[in-house]
């Protein structure tokens, strides 16, 4: 007798009854593991947001281990200040610290890397605006990466700026007799310290930002410029607060 095939009907899937419930949906069988576009974003694992979130926790790391160099440095500042040694002449404890008149420079600088942390804030805004970012998906050009591109290259501006004002400051006060070195005093020794410290760490955004000028014209997937823009932005403002922590201090903290 010859058998039968009896078609099993389709799948319901039903949900529970309450306020805002869909009805019931019909669920066919597919044959294979999915993977539209749409899962990658639904997707904890992967998926641009995922990267992004990734990225996002590798340079809050690093953030936090230099913001705890930062600190050691201020630390070490106070205490040093209220450090003292013995007089034999006089048998008596003097200190020897001798508190430094900033150069009016700084102040310049300090509004330079303020205004840099603006324009990199506008960069990265930019760079995620929905309805750009949208039409680079769509292949329709590259409207985000275009008005991001100018605020970059204007942060990068103001960061050399605020570097050169900085070798301006620091001619400055070895002029006055503020130099860094075997005859250093400690005042001068721990602004040498902790501003030579935080250039160098500027100079590490400088190289990100023209990294990022660079490689953002060869990168094809806006959702890798999106991560590049991010995380230089993320770094560049933290140095900016960095910098007026330090500031503050150098400048009321004697």
């Amino acid at each position: 007798m010859p058998s039968t095939f009896t078609h099993s009907p389709a799948e319901i899937e039903r949900k529970e009854p309450g306020i805002g419930g869909k009805p019931p949906v019909t669920r066919r069988p597919t044959g294979g593991g999915g993977g539209g576009g749409d899962d990658d974003w639904k997707n904890d694992g992967r998926g641009p947001r995922a990267r992004l979130r990734r990225a996002r926790q590798a340079i809050f790391m690093l953030l936090a281990a230099d913001l705890v160099m930062f600190v050691v440095l201020v630390i070490a500042f106070y205490a040093r200040q209220s450090g003292m040694h013995f007089n034999p002449a006089t048998r008596e404890r003097i200190g020897d610290w001798h508190p430094i008149s900033l150069p009016p420079i700084l102040f310049l600088n300090t509004a330079a890397l303020l205004l840099s942390s603006l324009t990199i804030e506008l960069a990265r805004r930019h760079i995620f605006r929905e309805l750009d970012v949208l039409e680079e998906w769509l292949g329709m050009g590259k409207p985000a990466l275009k008005r991001a591109l100018p605020w970059l290259g204007a942060t990068l501006a103001l960061g050399l700026l605020f570097f050169a004002g900085q070798l301006v400051a620091w001619k400055q006060l070895t002029a006055q007799g503020f130099v860094f070195g075997r005859w250093a005093t400690p005042s001068s020794y721990f602004f040498y310290m902790i501003t030579g410290f935080h250039a160098l760490h500027v100079m590490v955004g400088v190289v990100a930002l023209i990294w990022c000028l660079t490689a953002l014209r060869f990168y094809k997937s806006v959702e890798r410029r999106q991560i590049v823009i991010d995380c230089t932005a993320w770094f560049w403002d933290t140095m900016g607060l960095a910098w007026l922590v330090l500031f503050a201090v150098l400048a009321w903290g004697q």
